[in-house]
């Protein structure tokens, strides 16, 4: 029942995360970040897909690894909330609507401004690490967050190879 709940946001989110893709003003990141926390929750597969996704696979594994958000992402959300905004004012939607998704899109703004943005050399070093090891970005990013969890699972495999012999 657990991996059935994470599954379903992991969908719900990817879907939304397409529709942002082709919809301006929908965030495609925020989903597909979302979709990947989820996906490590229940679905390791998803979450291995999405971390090494050709085009959000980096920004993804930025994320996790460091809370970092590109400059250019920054903008461009900035810019699709500003002209939501905007456009909400001219709607027939009750001002406290307005006001309400007006600041929460300022807060959200301020919020996305404070994040720290990737460091190139860290990129180029963690591309150059994956390119020497033998292990997929997803997992190499999962050993990165948790090294304990990482070694116990080695440890297990090991275990599990010593008590076979």
């Amino acid at each position: 029942m657990k991996v059935l709940f994470w599954r379903s946001l992991v969908v719900l989110f990817v879907i939304l995360g397409f529709i942002g893709a082709i919809l301006p003003g929908m965030p495609t990141t925020v989903f597909l970040i979302l979709a990947a926390w989820a996906s490590s929750k229940g679905w390791p597969q998803m979450d291995a897909w999405l971390l090494n996704h050709p085009k959000y696979g980096p920004t993804l594994r930025d994320w996790r690894a460091h809370g970092t958000v590109p400059r250019k992402a920054k903008w461009l959300a900035s810019i699709m909330m500003l002209i939501s905004g905007i456009i909400m004012l001219f709607t027939t939607a009750p001002l406290a609507v307005k006001a309400f998704t007006d600041i929460t899109m300022l807060i959200v703004a301020i919020w996305l401004w404070r994040r720290p943005e990737p460091n190139p050399v860290i990129i180029q070093q963690n591309a150059v690490d994956l390119e020497k090891t033998d292990m997929p970005a997803a997992q190499s990013a999962e050993s990165q967050l948790n090294p304990e969890k990482s070694n116990k699972a080695e440890l297990k495999k090991v275990e599990s190879e010593n008590n076979k012999s």
